[in-house]
């Protein structure tokens, strides 16, 4: 995935060098890089950051079960 995401950013730059002026080269180079980009590569990452957050809740719920449970005394 990521070397993908570097081809294009590739591809960007070298469209936004060829552009005529200094602030039209920014404007392709963000928008039509790294603006799609960073949201392509969030949307894809979700079920990552999803099955990252299951195991974390999963491994919070074991270490909570195992804990011995200590009553007060009264």
């Amino acid at each position: 995935m990521y070397i993908v995401a570097i081809a294009w950013i590739y591809v960007v730059l070298m469209v936004s060098i060829m552009q005529p002026s200094l602030l039209r080269g920014v404007v392709t180079f963000v928008g039509a890089g790294v603006f799609p980009l960073t949201i392509v590569l969030y949307i894809m990452g979700s079920p990552r950051r999803r099955r990252d957050r299951a195991r974390r809740e999963a491994r919070e719920a074991a270490d909570g079960s195992e804990q011995p449970s200590v009553e007060p005394d009264q």
